[in-house]
């Protein structure tokens, strides 16, 4: 089958590779030479513009930064009327619920058929196709995008109708924010303590303080291989897009009337940590701000 892949970057590149790995012809864009280069490298067919990317797909993904770069792609009168009649639009992004409600009424009227379907497990999760797609939209629908979701998923749920991908994408990644906040301070306490970090890690992951930012992303030098931390902090989740869906985390908190404290607190200190040059690092990054590093 083909399939039209926009957005190439640390999420997109690794998941266009895997459809190519299964077999599809997969037609890429991106804006930087750099994503697109690499998805080269992996079999995805670069093109020069998404119009030529979506012209003749059997279905098309997305996966862009920001609500409103999905919204103005898919809203693009060209792009659009290149579009086979009828064609399956899944966007990978994590957006505004109300932007990814607006694009299920706007893409079928169109004469198109749209689901949001954001994803978990970053950047591991995407190469090693073990991601957890959370899908709103037409049940229909889902089962068509199957073939494709299943190659770079290790579990799919449909979370309902319009918006509720997003909806489902946005609270979980509230709770991921919170929880790194909570490990990051756990290591360096623990550190402070007098305890062997490797120790603290295996016991802690085998009880109460289990998490998944704690088993994927430890903030400590040698103790979780995926970790950025043996990076410095390169690749991995940016700051920044943790700082946007806590954003958005924050405006469906005061749209339906909801204390989100704790997650108030973790975009103060976010945002304390982008004012320091930290944006683009990964967000675990944040263990340096806690234990004062970057004070000096």
């Amino acid at each position: 089958m083909t399939v039209a892949w926009i957005g190439l970057g640390n999420m997109g590149g690794p998941m266009a590779a895997n459809l190519v790995a299964a077999g599809h012809e997969v037609r890429g864009f991106d804006l930087s030479e750099h994503a697109t280069e690499l998805a080269r490298a992996a079999g995805v067919t670069i093109v020069g513009s998404a119009v030529q990317a979506v012209a003749g797909a059997d279905v098309v993904f997305t996966m862009l930064p920001a609500g409103s770069h999905v919204r103005a792609l898919l809203t693009d009168e060209a792009l659009l009327a290149a579009l086979p009649a009828n064609t399956l639009v899944i966007d990978s992004s994590t957006i505004e619920i109300d932007t990814a409600r607006e694009l299920h009424q706007l893409i079928p009227a169109a004469g198109h058929r749209f689901l949001d379907a954001p994803v978990s497990g970053g950047t591991f999760g995407a190469a090693s196709g073990t991601l957890t797609f959370m899908v709103g939209g037409s049940a229909a629908d889902l089962e068509e995008a199957k073939p494709y979701t299943d190659v770079m998923a290790g579990r799919v749920f449909h979370t309902g109708g319009p918006g509720n991908g997003q909806a489902a994408k946005i609270a979980n990644n509230m709770m991921l924010g919170i929880n790194l906040a909570a490990t990051c301070e756990a290591a360096i306490l623990a550190e402070r303590l007098g305890l062997d970090a490797k120790t603290f890690y295996n016991l802690a992951m085998v009880s109460s303080g289990d998490s998944w930012a704690l088993r994927t992303w430890y903030p400590v030098p040698g103790v979780v291989e995926t970790a950025a931390v043996n990076r410095d902090f390169e690749g991995g989740f940016a700051t920044n897009l943790m700082l946007k869906d806590l954003g958005l985390a924050l405006q469906a908190g005061e749209s339906t009337g909801t204390n989100l404290d704790f997650a108030a607190a973790v975009v103060e200190r976010l945002t304390a940590l982008a004012a320091r040059g930290y944006g683009a690092k990964d967000c675990t990054s944040l263990v340096r701000l806690l234990d004062g590093s970057l004070d000096g």
